[in-house]
């Protein structure tokens, strides 16, 4: 299983130089409900809602999505190894999450912070990006 982060999702959409390949589409994705917001806050903000909107949709129904649960909330207050910003707290309590039921899950993700912080506490990293 993968967990996809923001900037991967937004390189994709966004066309940007760095996109991931075809292969990431066809694994088991999982992320939390703020790629929703995240994304379409980008896009909104670029004002591309309407030429992206089919795109956008077409991305997130390849997600499953898990809602922020009160131990995730949580987890997100509590110190982390390294410096995070808020929204990567959240994602990164979210992954703690997943592992924590036993899931086996990889970050995908082309955050420098976000990778540092995802080793910092010994998260698999999608190398093949």
């Amino acid at each position: 299983m993968i967990y996809l982060d923001t900037s991967v999702a937004l390189a994709q959409l966004l066309a940007d130089d760095r996109s991931p390949p075809d292969r990431l589409w066809s694994e088991t994705l999982v992320s939390s409900r703020l790629l929703v917001y995240e994304i379409w806050v980008r896009i909104n903000a670029r004002g591309l809602a309407r030429s992206h909107r089919e795109a956008v949709d077409d991305l997130l129904g390849r997600v499953s999505f898990i809602e922020l649960e009160p131990a995730m909330l949580a987890r997100a207050l509590e110190p982390f190894p390294v410096r995070v910003r808020t929204l990567d707290a959240l994602h990164l309590a979210s992954l703690e999450f997943l592992r924590s039921l036993g899931q086996e899950v990889e970050l995908a993700t082309y955050d420098q912070r976000m990778l540092d912080a995802a080793r910092s506490q010994g998260i698999p990293i999608c190398t093949w990006l």
